[in-house]
């Protein structure tokens, strides 16, 4: 099965619906989880990411019902003594299967501490070369007792809070930093967390940090966010949650709009700039607005609206060290730019489901023009592309990307692993369908025999 681009001129227009942000879901959900009493909290995601972490928790012991637009979590110490099973994941059998977010395996590694029982991290087969040996090490200095085989999942965790203490860790992931933090509050004596080396993502380090402030955690951290100091044995607090929109995967749409003429409404979207919306990838905004994009208010509904005939796109020099997931959609639109655009600290990006520079090069198959400097991305604008096969890499955020640029190429394009969408934008296809592109999944044989 391969995902079927074909290329258009043709404007976009309608409605697109976007979803809420999987970031503020997974924090939410794991910090209601740790929260004795109820929490409710209001937006409903789908990404297969924030149902594996649903899975995981629910196999903790966690109650967690799913309501028409968000969840009600009865959260308190992790209780696997029912006989859960959901998603992979297993109370009965002390198995957490974190599927393919990494979101989830960082976040819960350091967390399985506080079951009642060993438990053990698995997930997809191909995850298993997601790095997390800094964590492990880190949180063993925590006095986390744990197994792994060559410090790769699965990774087997022994009941019993950390013993807290001072700990160091590369700020190359903030996954890494973010499962620290959100284990310290549990241990038997005050944290403190010094990140060594350059800081990558601070934006995520940042809302982690807020949310934890909001469920009742006490948590400080310096100014250049480079040392953080946790106090021991804190509960967490039962808090009314609302998720906001998710900017990661309007930006998709927002693309298309950049690429075509068009008249979209971004339903469930009410900032314009980055400074309207907490969310670590907030810049996103300001990046398209400055490459020329006009992003207005609809006056009749509040939301974002994108009205134009043509936007002639601006190159853009961007520090990726914040927002590393932006490169494949930025790196797409840079592609039509009218210049030479230059995407910098990309080093922590090769790290992620995929080596998303590398996979981002094949725009070049398409006609593009991008040469990979080792720690700079640069892409110089061209004036058309022409369709070919490409490989997703089984990434979401290369597929869309993609996907995305290819409904400016001429002809038909083909993508590898056409539902790695669904990982974090289930309802991708439908939405770009919705306002006028062309995109299908089918096998080669299904097209073979319409053909004929």
């Amino acid at each position: 099965m391969h995902l079927f681009v074909n290329g258009t001129e043709s404007a976009v227009s309608g409605e697109l619906s976007i979803p809420v942000s999987k970031y503020h879901a997974h924090r939410a959900l794991v910090l209601a989880s740790l929260a004795p009493g109820r929490s409710v909290i209001t937006g409903l995601s789908d990404t297969r990411q924030v149902v594996w972490t649903i899975g995981v928790l629910r196999a903790l012991g966690t109650r967690i019902e799913v309501t028409a637009d968000g969840y009600i979590v009865h959260g308190g110490p992790y209780d696997t003594s029912g006989s859960v099973v959901d998603h992979g994941s297993s109370s009965a059998d002390g198995v957490l299967n974190v599927g393919s977010s990494g979101t989830t395996l960082y976040f819960m590694t350091g967390l399985a501490a506080l079951a009642d029982k060993p438990v053990t991290l698995t997930g997809m087969k191909y995850f298993q070369r997601r790095p997390i040996k800094a964590l492990l090490d880190s949180l063993d200095s925590l006095g986390v007792r744990y197994r792994a085989e060559h410090d790769r999942p699965p990774i087997t965790v022994q009941p019993g809070r950390p013993t807290g203490g001072h700990v160091r860790i590369a700020g190359t992931l903030s996954q890494w930093i973010s499962g620290l933090l959100l284990v310290a509050p549990f241990a038997e004596r005050e944290t403190s967390i010094e990140v060594v080396g350059e800081l990558n993502e601070q934006p995520y380090v940042e809302l982690t940090v807020r949310m934890m402030r909001q469920f009742g955690l006490s948590v400080e951290h310096s100014d250049d966010w480079r040392h953080f100091t946790v106090p021991a044995g804190q509960t967490a607090a039962p808090t009314d949650y609302v998720i906001p929109p998710d900017i990661g995967s309007a930006a998709f749409g927002l693309a298309a709009t950049a690429l075509h003429p068009s008249d979209v409404l971004f339903r469930g979207l009410s900032a314009t700039t980055g400074a309207d919306t907490d969310h670590p990838e907030a810049d996103f905004l300001d990046i398209v607005s400055g490459m020329g994009l006009t992003l207005e208010t609809d006056q009749a509904t509040g939301f974002v609206r994108v009205r134009h005939d043509r936007v002639e796109l601006q190159p853009v020099d961007l520090d990726c060290r914040r927002i590393p997931d932006l490169l494949p959609v930025v790196s797409a639109l840079a592609t039509f730019a009218h210049g030479t655009s230059t995407l910098r600290t990309i080093g922590h990006i090769r790290l992620k489901e995929s080596d998303r520079v590398n996979a981002m090069l094949q725009l070049n198959k398409l006609g593009g023009d991008l040469v990979d400097e080792g720690d700079a991305l640069t892409v110089r604008g061209v004036d058309g592309l022409r369709g070919a096969p490409l490989s997703s890499f089984n990434d979401h955020r290369v597929l869309m990307s993609l996907a995305v640029a290819a409904t400016r190429a001429e002809g038909e394009s083909r993508l590898t692993y056409p539902r790695a969408y669904r990982i974090s934008y289930p309802t991708f296809l439908d939405a770009m369908n919705g306002v006028g592109l062309d995109l299908s999944i089918t096998s080669e044989r299904t097209r073979q025999e319409v053909g004929s």
